[in-house]
């Protein structure tokens, strides 16, 4: 018999590598997309059926995937953090589930979902396990590794977006000079570098010529004792390109818990925009 996995897709393409991957190793996938979320193209991606969802609906969550024959599945793909916390309407199940949370930070809430998924005999597996070939690997990733003054950075970042990451509250930085410029919130990664380069500018308009205008670095960590099965920290073509518009010279990531979404292509992008990525 061939092996089925359900798939909960959020935005961007990593639903699209998960599926593929899977697909890859002869399985049948059932994609539960996100109506609010995913893109329409994942139905032309080969999977076995497709069942569009709106957020909120936990119910019909588990209801498709038993009528499915679905005993394992896989988290892929971001919700926004603010379609979690302010446009969710949830249906009874769900609403329990947020009426029990202590804290209402992503973890919490999706810790409690995948609670429920196994009381209902649906496993959550981890995304990565189908692609670990797109982890970052330790060391420096791109033809120009850090200077002094990025190090440095990296170091402070680190130390920064870890007590960030503690909370639940982001898990990227933006560091110039030895001082935080922003921090992630809710926003999302790409918004919090946007908004780095945008505080940088102001303050070089300004003709400012401390610590703001030197140039950012960029530090995503992964939060203590991540749980791969969902929010997995990923970087991707797209997250160069934020970081070329907004000034950016360098990345850190943590080894082997962060995914480079477009593979070589990430490390490609780096090289022509002169920007260093290690991973630590």
């Amino acid at each position: 018999m061939t092996e089925r996995l359900g798939l909960i897709a959020g935005n961007g393409r990593f639903p699209f590598l998960v599926l593929n991957a899977a697909r890859a190793r002869g399985m049948e996938v059932v994609v539960a997309a996100i109506k609010e979320e995913t893109f329409p193209e994942i139905e032309r991606e080969g999977a076995a059926a497709v069942y569009w969802l709106s957020l909120g609906e936990l119910s019909k969550l588990i209801e498709t995937f038993k009528r499915e024959g679905i005993s394992q599945a896989v988290m892929a793909g971001q919700v926004k953090h603010r379609q979690i916390f302010s446009s969710i309407r949830p249906d009874w199940r769900l609403a329990k589930v947020l009426l029990s949370l202590g804290t209402r930070n992503t973890d919490s809430l999706i810790g409690a979902i995948a609670k429920v998924l196994a009381d209902e005999g649906i496993t959550l597996l981890s995304s990565t396990d189908l692609l670990e070939p797109l982890l970052a690997k330790s060391g420096v990733l791109t033809s120009r590794a850090p200077n002094e003054q990025e190090l440095k950075d990296i170091d402070y970042g680190r130390s920064v977006a870890r007590h960030v990451a503690q909370y639940d509250l982001g898990q990227t930085v933006v560091v110039a000079g030895a001082a935080c410029v922003a921090v992630e919130a809710m926003e999302g990664t790409d918004a919090c570098i946007n908004r780095a380069g945008q505080l940088m500018a102001i303050m070089k308009s300004g003709g400012d010529a401390s610590t703001f205008s030197r140039d950012l670095v960029v530090v995503k960590v992964a939060k203590p004792n991540q749980d791969m099965r969902f929010d997995v920290p990923v970087v991707g073509v797209k997250t160069i390109e934020t970081m070329k518009a907004a000034g950016a010279t360098c990345l850190a990531v943590d080894a082997g818990k962060c995914l480079t979404i477009d593979g070589d292509a990430v490390f490609a992008r780096a090289n022509q925009c002169g920007i260093a990525i290690v991973a630590g």
